[in-house]
């Protein structure tokens, strides 16, 4: 039997949630308006004949086939090989369907291995269980997991067809009451190249990882007897919920700053009725901080990225409506994308929130940093040499030698061997 969530019927929010939206530092205005997915720029490449372009349908194909080698380090074949490659575990969740115009983990929850089984295991604590479910998202790969109440609004509107891009329900069961996100780190050195076909195996490695750990964690819960949908890019807006569940803090770049691994996380997540406690939300300073640094700003090839304040402003229907938060022209990012045949994400590399947290010096910057004296640590940061493009074919060569995790390579740039 399909419970199916009336997606139109959005809760008045409580004193609760206002309380939690601030301390996730979330706003939303009464223009608010739950995103379609149709509109995502992913899909509007297929469908929307005003941004649609060959290079935008050259670079979906590029990543079912190796490409031979393009101009500028980082697009020889081999670089091509390696990111295909490091995809090929989530390529083979989301083409199960696709002949039905299903793509699982980006327009669809990814299909459970079983049903839900019909004998519950009751939970007499939920502390106890919350701290079984995190630890076994651990297990299964996770590198940091939080838990969130479910919140309609970030449920996308529809679902869409990766055929015929045709709007249908999410069909998301009823009765959902919590999201366990969860976040996995992206390689250091990797990122370091971006924009790479090299980086580009980052993203993609993070991706089969997510699909790896979200459909085991997700059947884990299914086979307790509670409902459990594993989701990647689907079903709803996954940034709020790793906000609402205290993993990290909005930034400028439009990435959660993590104090793990600050912005080198990708998220995934599973909705269930299990029950759980859900977590608090946490500022760590970065909103203070991107309001004086436009690291990111400066070193987008597009400026596709926001310079003043928080808005609410949408640069096209590719941005969510009703929500006051820095938002970027995706029409101008997916287009540079497109023109690489790989994904980009030099915000990344050059946000000053890029670093390896479990050494202590970094600790000591991310202490400063909530403080009056991250003006200091800006200025200081655009003298340095820090974020500086990594050629490839120095990340080959340490590859080779087993030194790709050296602690240098977010602070050294790497430039003159190009």
């Amino acid at each position: 039997m399909n419970h199916s969530t009336d997606i139109n019927a959005l809760p008045a929010i409580d004193v609760h949630s206002e309380q939690r939206d601030a301390a996730a530092g979330i706003q939303t205005t009464d223009r608010f308006a739950r995103f379609s997915q149709r509109n995502d720029m992913f899909n509007r490449a297929f469908w929307d004949d005003e941004i649609r372009r060959p290079e935008m349908m050259e670079f979906f194909d590029s990543y079912r086939r190796t490409p031979g080698s393009r101009r500028g380090s980082g697009f020889t074949q081999k670089d091509f090989a390696l990111r295909n490659a490091a995809w090929a575990v989530s390529d083979e969740f989301s083409s199960r369907g696709e002949p039905v115009g299903i793509r699982e983990g980006f327009n669809a929850p990814l299909r459970p291995t079983a049903e839900v089984a019909s004998d519950r295991v009751e939970v007499e604590d939920h502390d106890d269980m919350t701290a079984e479910i995190k630890q076994i998202a651990k297990l299964f790969g996770a590198g940091i997991v939080g838990i969130a109440p479910y919140d309609p609004r970030w449920t996308y509107s529809n679902r869409v067809s990766s055929t015929t891009f045709e709007e249908d329900a999410t069909g998301l069961p009823q009765g959902l009451t919590s999201v366990v996100v969860l976040g996995h780190e992206m390689d250091s050195a990797m990122v370091a190249t971006y924009p790479s076909a090299v980086a580009g195996a980052a993203t993609g490695n993070a991706y089969s990882e997510e699909a790896a750990t979200v459909i085991r964690l997700s059947q884990y819960i299914r086979n307790l007897g509670w409902q459990a949908v594993g989701s990647m890019n689907d079903s709803a807006l996954v940034i709020p919920y790793a906000l609402q569940a205290g993993l990290g803090e909005y930034a400028r770049n439009q990435l959660v700053i993590t104090p793990e691994f600050g912005p080198r996380v990708r998220f995934s997540k599973v909705l269930t009725d299990l029950p759980l406690r859900h977590d608090q939300p946490r500022l760590l300073g970065v909103r203070q901080f991107c309001d004086v640094c436009t690291r990111c700003v400066d070193a987008c090839p597009v400026k596709a990225l926001p310079s003043g304040p928080p808005s609410d402003v949408q640069p096209n229907r590719s941005a969510i409506q009703g929500v006051i938060k820095w938002t970027s022209d995706a029409e101008k990012c997916f287009g540079f994308w497109a023109d690489l045949r790989s994904d980009c994400a030099i915000c990344l590399r050059v946000c000053p929130w890029n670093r390896k947290f479990e050494h202590w010096w970094n600790q000591v910057w991310r202490w400063f940093a909530k403080t009056p004296a991250r003006g200091l640590l800006i200025k200081l940061e655009a003298i340095s040499k820090r974020g500086i493009r990594t050629p490839s074919t120095r990340w080959w060569k340490r590859m080779r030698s087993g030194t790709n995790s050296s602690t240098c390579l977010l602070y050294t740039s790497d430039a003159a061997d190009e």
